[in-house]
């Protein structure tokens, strides 16, 4: 890579970071949220799944626009809306406007995250590729796992302090995709991915067809249910601690700044060792398998020690999940990678919209049910590990 393609990347993955950090914020300060405005538990997961439905709308539009206009527009629009959000939500004394909030969040994650992802496969090598969308991934779970830690932290202030600072955040982050991404226009690595003009006219759903290979469609399987899986335990993992084992908001706080220091450390350190030494698919195979085992000891566990440990393992699973599947859908495409990693963002959405209604609701019926969901759609993708193997042999 030049210099000038890694000073690009640098500026994406600092605001990539910066607005991850603040869409987390949230997390630790849920159950506190619930309890003051008496909320239910599904309506906490309204809120989270709100924020990943219109990701879900969004998410292919937004690629494809990005295809044809260029990625710096987006990623900048992408992160005042987010700023926005925050500030909405800082100042919100109603459901109504806190859901608002998240779903305009929603639509700035649709607008960033997919083009940061297109950006980064536009301007790497394959060789470099698996590399760059680790450090990418390292950025987004960082920040997402990084976040509820800080929140913790700033909620010590006030309940709605967090969020002033994630606003203040995207101002910030807008202000630095402004000044230091290059524009479209004058850009020597301008995507050569892009399509010609009339294939982009084309329908959306022609040119999603014509990606559902075998082994796309089983990527994409992958990608729906690591998302209905990390959505469905970590959208009540606060709620579930703080009821159950009585965790307060310093312990919630600690235990999700933990995951976010080993997250960002396997991501950016060995990731592209592992994928080196295994594959993608078997770092697959590998994860899901030890989320699932994770997931059950988080249920059964009693001890604190052993419970932090359960959660590490489950969180850094998922963390090393989403680079694995979105480096090997990458290299199954040269062309597309704004629709590929839009559509991507739309099934992770999906299963964003789903893992939270139903965890919620199963929570307020039994404390045990919406984790026992994770673990058999968790245990099935295991098993389909298999196959994808096989497919992308053949594939190959």
């Amino acid at each position: 890579m030049s210099k000038e393609v890694k000073r690009i990347i640098a500026v994406v993955i600092f605001c990539e970071f910066l607005i991850c950090l603040g869409m987390s914020l949230i997390f630790p300060v849920m159950p506190f949220i619930k309890n003051e405005y008496h909320f239910s538990a599904f309506d906490m997961g309204v809120m989270s799944s709100l924020f990943a439905f219109v990701q879900f709308i969004a998410s292919p539009i937004v690629g494809r626009i990005s295809d044809k206009t260029g990625r710096k527009p987006m990623l900048v629009w992408g992160l005042l809306a987010f700023s926005i959000a925050e500030f909405v939500f800082a100042l919100a004394q109603q459901l109504w406007l806190f859901d608002l909030s998240r779903a305009v969040d929603g639509l700035s994650a649709a607008m960033f995250v997919p083009t940061s992802m297109a950006l980064a496969a536009d301007l790497t090598s394959v060789k470099d590729r698996a590399k760059v969308i680790g450090w990418l991934s390292a950025a987004f779970s960082g920040g997402l796992i990084l976040g509820p830690g800080l929140g913790g932290i700033l909620a010590n202030i006030s309940y709605k302090f967090p969020f002033w600072v994630a606003g203040i955040l995207g101002i910030i982050s807008t202000i630095v995709a402004v000044a230091l991404l290059p524009k479209d226009s004058d850009e020597q690595f301008k995507s050569s991915t892009k399509n010609p003009e009339d294939a982009l006219l084309e329908g959306g759903w022609s040119q999603v067809k014509s990606l559902l290979t075998p082994l796309m469609t089983t990527l994409f399987l992958m990608i729906f249910i690591m998302a209905f899986g990390l959505a469905g335990f970590e959208s009540i993992y606060s709620l579930y601690v703080n009821e159950v084992h009585h965790f307060d908001l310093q312990a919630i706080a600690l235990v999700l700044t933990l995951n976010g220091i080993i997250s960002l450390v396997l991501q950016v350190f060995l990731f592209d060792r592992m994928v080196q030494w295994w594959g993608e698919v078997r770092v697959i195979r590998y994860c899901f398998f030890a989320s699932a085992i994770g997931t059950a000891f988080v249920i059964y566990d009693h001890s604190h020690w052993q419970l932090i440990v359960a959660t590490l393992v489950v969180f850094e699973a998922f963390d090393m999940l989403r680079p694995a599947i979105t480096t090997l859908l990458t290299k199954m495409s040269k062309n597309n990678q704004g629709l590929l990693n839009g559509v991507n963002m739309s099934l992770t959405s999906v299963g964003n919209v789903i893992g939270p209604l139903i965890s919620g609701a199963l929570l307020d019926i039994n404390y045990q049910y919406p984790y026992w969901i994770v673990i058999v759609f968790l245990a099935l993708s295991f098993i389909i590990t298999f196959g994808l193997q096989h497919l992308n042999r053949a594939n190959v």
